[in-house]
């Protein structure tokens, strides 16, 4: 049976998220490194029990700056775990900083070298502001299309289905084609900066800069990558991809159409919340989905 382990990014973050994995092995040592190397308290933070905080030192979850190694600690614990269960996956995929873990996952690098990818990659993209996103959903895609490539400054950040993209760029381009497009729904997203867009670029470079410092090994199950979701293992393949991550959009609709190639049945989404999953539902005939969010759902899946 082919089984696809997906990793969500940014937007999957809740308040008390972290309760659900401290009992697993190495829980709060990994939460105490990430720490260490933020300089805040990354458990604190996942509680609401940070305080105010600055701007130098944020305490909301929901600031990309935390939301990112949060979300990284709590999907590689879950990772471990399952593996110490003796599970391994037939293929992974992430969503944008879900990645990263799917990297993790396959072998790629560490849990050091992921944090230490991570802080970069979340402190560049906090720094790139100006920018906008906007979701859209239930829309035509030729004519989305069409207003896309007549409007400078905006792209598709998140081909995320058939139904559902994520536009990125200057806040008048982007509120541009969202206003024209004929949708079910329109709906401005909290972010900072336009992410996944050519608006990233110097982000990019700084966060190539630490890519450049940290071995890859050759994945040991294949990869579907943001940029190109065609299975990779290769070391050189991975980094390559992962380094254009961020000014190229997150290619979910084509990930979800690899699974079928690929023989997969079952999708288990780790880490919180049922994103993913709800577009796998929506979109892959016959593949089932799961959740595996904390310790309860490890102790069910065995």
């Amino acid at each position: 049976m082919g089984i696809a382990w997906v990793f969500p990014g940014q937007g999957s973050q809740k308040l008390g998220m972290a309760a659900a994995v401290l009992e697993l092995p190495g829980a709060r040592e990994r939460f105490e490194a990430a720490s260490a190397l933020l300089g805040r308290d990354l458990l604190a933070i996942c509680a609401g029990e940070a305080g105010e905080g600055t701007a130098d030192q944020p305490s909301d979850l929901n600031d990309t700056r935390n939301t990112q190694p949060a979300l990284f600690v709590i999907e590689s614990l879950l990772v471990d775990a399952l593996r110490a269960q003796g599970r391994e996956p037939s293929l992974v995929a992430g969503h944008s900083l879900g990645e990263l873990v799917a990297l993790y996952a396959a072998g790629v690098f560490d849990a050091s070298a992921g944090l230490a990818l991570i802080q970069t990659r979340s402190e560049r993209m906090a720094a790139a502001g100006g920018g906008a996103m906007t979701a859209v959903m239930g829309f035509d895609r030729a004519a989305l299309d069409v207003l896309v490539a007549a409007t400078p400054g905006v792209v598709v950040a998140n081909d995320n289905s058939s139904a559902q993209v994520v536009l990125s760029g200057t806040p008048d381009a982007v509120a541009t084609v969202s206003g024209q497009l004929a949708c079910k729904r329109a709906i401005p997203l909290a972010v900072s900066g336009a992410f996944h867009s050519p608006f990233m670029a110097e982000a990019a470079a700084a966060f190539a800069s630490t890519l450049e410092t940290v071995p890859f090994a050759d994945a040991r199950v294949p990869v579907l990558s943001n940029t190109d979701p065609s299975p990779a293992r290769a070391s050189s393949v991975l980094k390559e991809r992962l380094r254009a991550q961020m000014t190229t959009g997150v290619r979910w609709r084509e990930t979800m159409e690899q699974f079928k190639a690929e023989g997969i049945e079952v999708a288990v989404e780790i880490g919180p919340g049922n994103v993913l999953s709800g577009l796998i539902k929506r979109s892959c005939e016959g593949v089932v989905t799961a959740q595996i969010s904390g310790a309860d759902d490890l102790a069910l899946a065995r």
